[in-house]
């Protein structure tokens, strides 16, 4: 069985599940807990739930949906989105969520990185960076599920949110979000060569050779997608779906 993880993104709007292109246009793709069923299913390594509009709309997580999930989900799961304070953070985690997720809150509150990761360690804390490229080329972090930019620079957040005690690095492509076209190698690149903690890569899997130029060309130690597991064929009919374990431990490093 090959080690890498393949992390499946299952993005929350009210209570629904919803999946985007470039952060745009949500498309809702089913209910939260037939899909975490169907993973539970496959024997899927990790989930990731983030809900894209709690912090853009300055509200809680959605902390009941968040049990009802955790109570189905048989896999580890990390939770982000709305994530502003440590009690929000210890009530994620005591729901049953191994992993938190911190983007927006991050920058100007690397504090909360901080806390979280002294309290329930770093492995349990996850730093989100969303990424884009102006008409430039030049990289742009992005945060409230992209609708603020922010001043600080890609090497300067990612330096400092380690520092602050993140135990990974989730790090996902504007550019590239539900193109299916495949991962920015280029950005994954810079981060990976920054941090020294794991990266996960997201944003633009198309199919598992995207999983594995992620890994091997862009030095990422996991993969996530949202797209590649909910929709299938050139029309995106949306399907719930994961591959065999003998196709990914064949295919990958």
């Amino acid at each position: 069985m090959n080690s890498t993880r393949v992390i499946p993104v299952l993005l929350l709007r009210g209570q629904g599940l919803v999946k985007t292109i470039k952060f745009r246009d949500p498309k809702y793709v089913g209910d939260p807990i037939n899909a975490v069923r169907i993973f539970n299913e496959k024997e899927v390594d990790e989930l990731v739930l983030l809900d894209i509009s709690a912090s853009a709309d300055s509200r809680d997580p959605p902390f009941d949906l968040l049990s009802d999930i955790a109570s189905e989900a048989f896999m580890p799961m990390a939770y982000g989105g709305g994530l502003r304070n440590i009690e929000q953070i210890r009530k994620v985690f005591a729901l049953g969520f191994e992993k938190v997720i911190i983007n927006s809150a991050a920058y100007g509150n690397l504090g909360l990185i901080s806390e979280a990761a002294a309290i329930f360690g770093s492995q349990s804390v996850v730093c989100s960076v969303d990424v884009r490229k102006n008409w430039m080329g030049r990289i742009e972090l992005v945060s409230h599920s992209g609708k603020k930019r922010e001043a600080v620079s890609l090497r300067d957040h990612l330096v400092a949110a380690e520092k602050a005690g993140a135990g990974e690095i989730l790090v996902n492509s504007v550019d590239r979000d539900g193109t299916m076209s495949g991962y920015d190698l280029d950005i994954l690149r810079q981060v990976a060569d920054t941090v020294s903690v794991p990266v996960i890569a997201c944003g633009g899997a198309g199919s598992i050779d995207h999983f594995a130029d992620a890994i091997k060309l862009g030095r990422a130690s996991a993969v996530a997608a949202g797209s590649f597991f909910v929709f299938v064929g050139p029309h995106r009919a949306v399907l719930i779906n994961y591959p065999d374990r003998d196709v990914l431990s064949s295919r990958l490093p």
